[in-house]
């Protein structure tokens, strides 16, 4: 049985994830959600996955413009990975009523937790906990790979009843403002007109003028640009200078190339969430 696993990533988890459960698998591609344009998808795997990392709690906007195009398809098997640092809250929830609209059944989602990229609120973490989460990543891939095998349906994970209601109204209320946080990357001194940020940015959301970054304020906050500039002259406020960078050791930055979206091919967000 064929598998078609969607992702979409900014410094290497959900790729990774996606790499790993391939190869579990078998006979299963990878394909990035940055590389799709916005028309119709139609997957002709019998089992699709969606693979993608959590973003202020909830469900990535372009993982929702993918939605939005992706080929209802009853006889399909779809299921989902949602990549967080700890708190998954309701995302897979979000995910599964989105889904649900579009006339898509999500038949089971799972979560995986990694090493933290966001480093406006501080580094990755000590080396061996890293190690540790990519270790347990690997061995949860085995059992979502047994399930999917399967084709079974699971009530998606989740986290506490708590989480899931505070984190969940956190994300509807931030979701409208996240292309504009933009706002708060800047470059310092040791900027050496690379591009890479503007190459690597899955949402064209970053153009070169005089050879420095302008932010052009649809951003989805998964800080590739600030992750993969290699003399971390990209900062985020005023703590980011003084926190170590992360990036996926297994991801090279010619695999973000590769699945990077050229600047100006954003798919729009038609429906709310």
């Amino acid at each position: 049985m064929k598998t078609d696993l969607f992702y979409y990533t900014g410094t290497g988890n959900s790729l990774w994830t996606a790499r790993t459960l391939a190869q579990k698998l078998g006979d299963a591609r990878i394909i990035p959600i940055s590389r799709i344009p916005g028309e119709a998808v139609e997957s002709r795997a019998d089992r699709v996955g969606i693979i993608f990392p959590v973003h202020m709690w909830g469900v990535p906007r372009r993982v929702i413009a993918f939605l939005n195009v992706l080929a209802k398809d009853p006889s399909r098997y779809y299921f989902a990975v949602a990549v967080n640092a700890g708190q998954v809250a309701a995302t897979l929830l979000q995910l599964k009523k989105l889904m649900h609209t579009k006339g898509l059944s999500l038949s089971s989602g799972f979560e995986i937790v990694m090493p933290t990229n966001y480093i406006p609120w501080g580094g990755p973490g000590p080396k061996d906990k890293q190690i540790m989460r990519f270790t347990k990543a690997g061995e949860k891939i085995k059992t979502i790979a047994d399930a999917v095998a399967k084709r079974e349906k699971r009530a998606v994970e989740r986290g506490p009843l708590w989480q899931n209601m505070l984190f969940a109204w956190f994300n509807r209320l931030s979701f409208s403002h996240v292309p504009t946080m933009d706002k708060s990357f800047w470059v310092d001194d040791k900027c050496n007109s690379c591009g890479i940020c503007h190459t690597v940015c899955p949402c064209g959301n970053i153009e070169l003028k005089e050879g420095r970054p302008v932010w052009l304020h649809h951003c989805e906050q998964c800080l590739a640009c600030i992750q993969w500039c290699p003399p971390a002259a990209i900062q985020f406020g005023k703590k980011t200078q003084r926190y170590e960078r992360y990036r996926h050791p297994e991801v090279k930055l010619s695999d973000m190339i590769a699945v990077s979206t050229p600047q100006g091919e954003e798919e729009k967000i038609t429906e709310s969430v």
